[in-house]
């Protein structure tokens, strides 16, 4: 059975020329394009996956939006991490209903958004943030998509520690994460997942450095690139332009007795002399 928008819903319209828009349902409300309007009452009550026209006739496609679409749509100050990046972390990171994870750096709300869509209905997110006006506007982001509940929005500077323990996952979106790995140990179970993301290689190198001998574990450093193509059989080539470089993203395990000093002797009694190879 198809699903019925109700009032209080998000709704993705898409034109003809294939831009979108994220509105909010509600009764005898109108949205004005610039090519006519919309009536909300139109939309209500009836169900997603067709075709509605403005008062002049200019057709619109209604669909529930992902969560891809809503989080590009939220309000944001800062930079948000893109989807290409966002879905990778999820996969990484092994992000599932139940889990608990902690968000170090909430910004505007983007990948909050993301990893509660993930964790629900049985898991939270904790996200920590030291500017007030960034966690409000992220609270108002959570609450139009509908996901506010499944958050716990912290207004706290994360040198300072984080308050939960036992967690299953740590993501941090800050300039130098490097300085709060003790802090991030400290809030993770054993095998818990770690991650980071900046935007130069600088900051890699300095998150590397100070990960180098334990408790971190199965570490990797990935940039994704992705290029789209334009939607069409005859002339399929790629669209003019790509978002290329977004940022660095990097991973690893939390195992609190290991250090990597005791595989140095069986790594290299493990590399193939010249002969072998």
């Amino acid at each position: 059975m198809a699903r019925v928008a109700q009032a209080g819903d998000r709704v993705l319209l898409i034109d003809r020329r294939r831009r979108r828009h994220i509105i909010t349902l509600e009764p005898d409300k109108r949205f004005h394009t610039d090519k006519g309007v919309i009536l909300h009452n139109d939309l209500i009550g009836r169900p997603y996956g067709r075709q509605v026209y403005t008062h002049i006739g200019e057709p619109f496609i209604v669909l529930q939006p992902s969560i891809a679409d809503l989080a590009k749509a939220v309000r944001r100050i800062t930079q948000i991490v893109y989807p290409k990046d966002s879905g990778y972390i999820l996969i990484r990171m092994n992000v599932h209903a139940g889990m608990r994870i902690i968000e170090g750096g909430t910004g505007s709300g983007s990948l909050t958004m993301v990893l509660a869509h993930a964790v629900m209905p049985t898991g939270h997110v904790y996200s920590y943030e030291r500017r007030p006006e960034m966690s409000a506007l992220a609270a108002e982001n959570l609450a139009h998509a509908g996901l506010d509940r499944y958050v716990t929005l912290h207004v706290r500077d994360i040198a300072e520690g984080f308050i939960e323990r036992d967690v299953d996952g740590v993501f941090l979106d800050v300039r130098e994460p490097w300085l709060y790995l003790a802090q991030s140990a400290e809030a993770l179970t054993g095998g818990g997942f770690f991650g980071a993301l900046v935007p130069t290689t600088n900051q890699v190198s300095a998150l590397l450095e100070a990960m180098e001998g334990g408790p971190w574990y199965d570490v990797e450093v990935v940039e994704l690139l992705m290029r789209r193509y334009k939607v069409n059989a005859q002339r399929l080539r790629p669209e003019d332009r790509m978002v290329a470089h977004t940022a660095y993203l990097i991973f690893a395990r939390y195992v609190p007795d290991y250090t990597a000093a005791e595989e140095e002797g069986e790594e290299a009694s493990q590399t193939p002399s010249e002969e072998e190879a």
